[in-house]
């Protein structure tokens, strides 16, 4: 097993040249579907103080965690139990445990009727303004990694701006339980997926386990290095490019018997287009390789998407 050979792009580079970045960081995309990014400007007591909130979260007993669970809105906001998200084509659950939080909307917003609030945690006060900053630290970030990614495709770089500002991005909160009997070396926490939306953003975990599956076939641990984060693309951004950034397949693996019975918290972004956003594939894309996929709404492609992976009921 190899480590990501992936050389983390300066953001610094960003605010001196952007063309330069966006060549780096969109060809890292092109290549592997993931990237680095160092000196990342997302406040470190921001990270801190969500991730002492979100292990309070999680320690809080099953019944309380509970009243925080929404079934019915496929556990797109709040709470999601032990078991409850499996990997796209599978039928075996996930062993974690996480958190939702989504965008705050105006009141006046017409996206209110599919995008509900985030509930408020009672019992937790600083876990509501905790996870609201970091929500808001990602998701300015990934806005303007986006911008890069607009010019490495040859796209105005504010291209994206009016396309995710009202996007239903999820900030979750992941916790995998210790394991008290060391599960089989190689088997795994998180079974191997590819992200729906367009960019994921993944700060560094304090527990390894994270792999990525390389076009070669061969799985890759990732590690982010302190100070940055890992960016990865999704199925639309996929889909929207013909298929010229792959949504790279990625996994989770059980940790070795001696890492078990410590616990293993991640808080990944996922950055999604507003749902009326139409991804169409672009010509020249479409042109250079070849695949091209009916048009659908980032509203229809995700909800598709959530029921293959049981998080919303199909409905008969």
């Amino acid at each position: 097993m190899s480590s990501l050979n992936i050389t983390p792009v300066n953001y610094d580079l960003w605010t001196r040249d952007k063309a330069a970045f966006a060549k780096a960081f969109g060809e890292s995309f092109a290549e592997t579907g993931f990237a680095v990014v160092s000196n990342h400007t997302i406040p470190q007591s921001t990270i801190l103080r969500a991730a002492d909130e979100t292990k309070a979260f999680f320690a809080q007993a099953p019944e309380t965690k509970r009243k925080y669970a929404d079934p019915e809105n496929g556990h797109q906001r709040g709470y999601s139990p032990i078991g409850t998200e499996n990997a796209k084509g599978r039928s075996i659950s996930d062993f974690k445990e996480f958190w939702h939080t989504g965008r705050n909307l105006p009141d006046d917003s017409p996206y209110r009727t599919t995008m509900k609030d985030t509930p408020w945690v009672d019992e937790l006060p600083g876990f509501n303004r905790a996870t609201r900053d970091l929500y808001e630290a990602l998701d300015s970030f990934g806005t303007d990694l986006l911008r890069a990614v607009a010019l490495h495709l040859g796209l105005e770089e504010a291209y994206f701006d009016d396309k995710v500002n009202n996007g239903n991005s999820i900030l979750r909160l992941l916790h995998y339980p210790p394991q008290d009997n060391p599960p089989p070396q190689g088997t795994v926490r998180a079974a191997a997926h590819e992200d729906i939306n367009l960019i994921t953003l993944l700060l560094g975990a304090e527990e390894a386990g994270l792999q990525a599956q390389h076009r070669n076939g061969e799985w890759i641990d990732i590690n982010a290095p302190e100070g940055a984060v890992v960016v990865n693309a999704g199925d639309m951004l996929q889909r929207l490019t013909a298929w010229h950034i792959p949504s790279t397949t990625h996994r989770v693996l059980n940790p070795s018997p001696e890492r078990a019975k410590f616990p293993r918290y991640s808080a990944p972004f996922f950055l999604h287009p507003n749902q009326d956003y139409l991804i169409d594939p672009l010509p020249d894309y479409v042109a250079k390789t070849g695949k091209v996929e009916a048009p659908i709404t980032a509203g229809d492609y995700l909800n598709e998407r959530l029921r293959e992976i049981g998080l919303l009921k199909a409905k008969h």
